[in-house]
Order: structure tokens, then sequence, then C-alpha cells
């Protein structure tokens, strides 16, 4: 749950002391959270408008808002907020990697996303 994911995040230093920060934190985790459901209710319970549809016209318009978020932090070179990687990042990584599987090519048109999920993608332990 998001609870345990903000607790987690406060215990392991993956969060911010800064409130503005932290708001900005759990804005980016609630839109993840928000594409996680569209997702899943695309892959698991067929609902409308279907996968084909979803990935066409309703997914870039997400991927949209989180190459924007991207490219006001550190221009696009850095974490989704902040200077340090927080919680919401690896939200973040983690429903990308779930559309890379159902779209190879969806993150084609959005160079920030892509490199961000390169980068996060070889931390060490990840």
């Amino acid at each position: 749950s998001n609870t345990i994911l903000r607790y987690l995040g406060r215990k392991y230093d993956l969060y911010s002391s800064n409130a503005k920060e932290a708001a900005l934190i759990d804005m980016v985790n609630d839109g993840v959270e928000d594409l996680r459901q569209k997702y899943g209710g695309i892959v698991f319970y067929h609902h409308e408008p279907g996968p084909e549809k979803y990935i066409e016209e309703l997914l870039p318009n997400h991927l949209n808002t989180f190459e924007r978020l991207l490219s006001k932090n550190s221009k696009g070179s850095g974490f989704i907020a902040g200077n340090k990687i927080s919680y919401a990042d690896f939200n973040l990584l983690d429903v990308l990697q779930n559309h890379l599987h159902l779209a190879p090519d969806c993150l084609k048109t959005f160079p920030l996303l892509s490199a961000y999920v390169e980068r996060m993608t070889s931390r060490p332990k990840l």
C-alpha cells in the first residue's frame, strides 16, 4: 500500500525532509498508482478501452506528464523529484517496466523516461 511505501521511504531516507519536495514525491507516487490501476484494469481484468487503444491513446498522456516532471528536475538527468532517490522513483520504475512488457516501444518518444529507466536499472543492488 502507499502508506507502507511512505513509511519505508521515511525509515530508509527515501523521502524528503523538505515539505514541498515531499509533497511532490507524494504527488508523483499518486500519479504512478493511477497509471498502475489503469494498467491493471487492461491487463488483468480486460477493461475497456482495450490494450491497443490504451497504448496508443491513453498511455502517452500519462507518460508525457512524467517526462515533463523529469525535465523540470536537473533537466531530466536525475530523479523524479529532488536530488536523491525516493520511494516514488522505485515505484515509477516498476510501473514503467510493466508497461515495457506490454508495449516494448512505449518509451521511444520519451527520451528522458527512456534514459531514466536505463539509469535506474543500472543501479547496483537493484
